[in-house]
């Protein structure tokens, strides 16, 4: 499914969070009238489903389009896949690089369906661990490879803008299936992305 446009935006959904966005901002004591904020609450409204549109996609479909029959069997790595997303707990963003490997069984995917993946389970309310995860066990399952591994960092504005306010930490999460469950392996791939 390509990235929706304003055009393709459930209009019912819209008008519902465009009112509701409406009263948050005068209840933190804003004017709503005022003109730089006449079309905010409709251009939240849009936003977040635009931020939120993985919860309509299917990322098993995604790779199922572009799985091929190769002998190939070594590691395949694509990394630093641009990450954004939105923390569940303050609905503030996240953002970083995925890096993601596996070796294949018999079957390859098309190279640009692993950054769509991450941005299907990317593109909805989550927190860092279960996003790992999710990327890691849907190309497991669905590709089925001798192995796969996911390195995610990322910087989280819950964290940078309030709270702890600490400007430079980021976050690593890591899973592995497989053949990079084995050290050598994994020490490979971690090599290979540059940690």
């Amino acid at each position: 499914m390509p990235n929706k446009t304003f055009e393709d935006y459930n209009i019912q959904v819209s008008d519902d969070a465009k009112d509701r966005y409406f009263h948050i901002i005068k209840e933190l004591g804003e004017d709503v009238t005022r003109e730089g904020l006449l079309k905010t609450p409709e251009r939240a409204a849009k936003a977040m489903q635009f931020l939120t549109q993985g919860y309509h996609q299917d990322p098993v479909e995604i790779l199922k389009s572009a799985m091929f029959k190769e002998c190939y069997n070594e590691m395949v790595i694509v990394k630093d896949i641009e990450l954004y997303s939105l923390c569940e707990h303050h609905m503030l963003p996240f953002f970083g690089k995925v890096h993601i490997g596996y070796i294949p069984n018999g079957q390859i995917v098309g190279l640009s369906k692993l950054p769509r993946v991450v941005d299907v389970f990317a593109r909805r309310l989550q927190v860092q661990e279960r996003l790992t995860e999710q990327i890691l066990d849907c190309i497991n399952d669905t590709l089925k490879p001798q192995g796969v591994a996911v390195v995610i960092e990322a910087s989280h504005m819950c964290m940078m803008m309030r709270g702890v306010q600490k400007q430079n930490s980021v976050t690593t999460t890591s899973g592995f299936r497989g053949q990079f469950e084995k050290i050598e392996t994994r020490n490979e791939f971690l090599k290979l992305i540059g940690k």
